[in-house]
């Protein structure tokens, strides 16, 4: 037999995976996966660039409609369900990160629990159906990043989700569809036009629509399969191709199907504690570690007599924000996390309020602070590490280093505190009870024979507070009109 191309090795794969090549540990990991971006979904349907999106969507109708995930008075085409539930799970920064970087979840799953409820089938789509398709998804684009040396660390150029995840929620897409091996050829080839976006991005409302996007325009590339349209079948093969994006790209065929090891076997993925850079989860282990030595229990830091603040880190620019003005900017400033930890002894969803990064205490904590970048502290969130060093007006010299923390793949939140982090983002728009239902189907996936009735729960209900909160967004869409 001829050698494959890396585009035909791809589209093997995805067609080829059966749910009998899952293990139990892929198994287990990505209901996890699921689970956490679900919450996150949910969290986000209460931002800004939430609203901003979903009006947007709502220029758009079909007679084929979705679920906003909490919101039952929004229904929209498959296509911006993905893309609204998208922009929400990464609205705050709140979902999954895996090395080499990326957030591999929120492009995948809108996509899945869109399709799922748009286009019902016989026999119905179960959920071994929806964790097979998933772990395609998140296997693509781990694949896809193992190609250039540059991805292993954190990104410069591209935001690794509008690239790798566009052909993830392709691939994901492409085999929930039960695609040919061509089409799937296809979907690949025309999802890699519809990849990139630029870090520029980072730290605005504009960067959670790069996960919004990827889900999106992964659809879109399998219908467009579907329909016939073609690409180049070499894609992922050539420099000018999916090598665009990346430096040093140096494809290889995929493993053969008989012996298949998925790398999320190999490689599990972090939860956050809070919603923010994974970077900054290292600056606020140490700075938590520091703050005991600074204060009592129920004591106030002593902002007075604190002289300076050195961060040592990783050189990560677009990290580095000494004055963030925005939840956005907050999100992604080591200065900012290491004094909200100082200061308050814990990091919470409304820690990036406006009104808290603009406390006069935290001003004034930013003044003091110094960064160093340690040669050995390579940007990758494989290896970085943090230390903080406090020092007082009489000399003394608090110091703590950060090698990993809780969360961190190395280090992985329990169980039961990943199902309380779901628990705190999910309640904000669900009942109770709708939020424990959610979390047993999702610890049974594999044995739920209909996702229908996991994306009706998806549906809310919403609390009467939150569509009256909603209700000056919803009346400003005349204004796109």
């Amino acid at each position: 037999f001829p050698l494959k191309s890396i585009t035909e090795s791809f589209a093997t794969t995805i067609h080829g995976l059966k749910a009998g090549h899952l293990t139990d540990r892929v198994i287990q990991r990505s209901k996890r996966m699921i689970l956490d971006t679900l919450g996150a979904g949910f969290l986000g349907t209460s931002t800004e660039v939430f609203h901003k999106a979903s009006l947007y969507s709502k220029i758009y109708s079909s007679n084929i409609t979705s679920t906003v995930w909490g919101r039952p008075d929004i229904r929209l085409p498959p296509t911006y369900a993905a893309f609204v539930n998208g922009v929400a799970i990464h609205s705050m920064d709140f979902d999954d990160t895996w090395h080499p970087a990326t957030h591999p979840s929120g492009a995948v799953l809108p996509v899945l629990t869109a399709l799922a409820e748009a286009l019902p089938r016989s026999p119905k789509f179960s959920g071994l159906d929806l964790l097979l398709a998933f772990n395609v998804g998140i296997e693509v684009q781990g694949r896809l990043l193992h190609f250039a040396k540059e991805a292993k660390d954190i990104p410069k150029r591209f935001h690794p989700p509008s690239v790798v995840g566009t052909l993830g929620s392709a691939a994901a897409a492409s085999k929930f569809l039960g695609l040919s091996l061509t089409k799937c050829q296809e979907a690949l080839a025309i999802a890699v036009s519809h990849a990139g976006a630029p870090m520029a991005n980072a730290a605005t409302q504009t960067k959670p629509l790069h996960i919004g996007n990827a889900a999106k325009h992964g659809i879109e590339a399998a219908f467009l399969a579907m329909l016939g349209l073609q690409g180049n079948k070499q894609v992922l093969d050539l420099e000018a191709g999916f090598g665009a994006f990346y430096t040093n790209y140096s494809p290889k065929v995929l493993p053969n199907l008989d012996s298949y090891s998925w790398l999320l076997d190999q490689q599990d993925v972090a939860f956050k504690r809070f919603p923010a850079h994974l970077s900054t989860h290292w600056v606020a282990d140490a700075a938590a570690s520091v703050r005991k030595n600074l204060v009592a229990e129920t004591a106030l830091l002593p902002i007075d007599y604190i002289k300076r603040i050195v961060l040592r880190i990783p050189n990560v620019q677009y990290v580095n924000r000494p004055f963030p003005d925005s939840e956005h900017e907050a999100r992604h400033s080591f200065q900012y996390v290491a004094c909200a930890m100082l200061l308050d002894g814990g990091i919470t969803v409304p820690s990036f309020h406006e009104c808290q990064i603009n406390r006069p205490q935290v001003r004034e904590l930013l003044s003091k602070v110094e960064l160093e970048y340690p040669p050995d502290n390579l940007p990758s969130f494989n290896t970085l590490y943090c230390e903080i060093s406090v020092t007082l007006k009489d000399g003394a010299t608090f110091t703590h280093r950060s090698d990993t923390f809780y969360g961190h793949w190395r280090e992985p939140l329990s169980q039961e505190d990943l199902e309380e982090k779901f628990r705190a983002n999910a309640s904000k728009m669900l009942s109770c009870d709708t939020v424990e239902s959610l979390i047993k189907i999702v610890e049974n996936l594999e044995d739920l024979e209909d996702c229908s009735v996991l994306t009706t729960l998806l549906k809310g209900p919403s609390p009467p507070e939150v569509a009256s909160n909603s209700s000056a967004y919803n009346n400003s869409i005349t204004d796109l009109s």
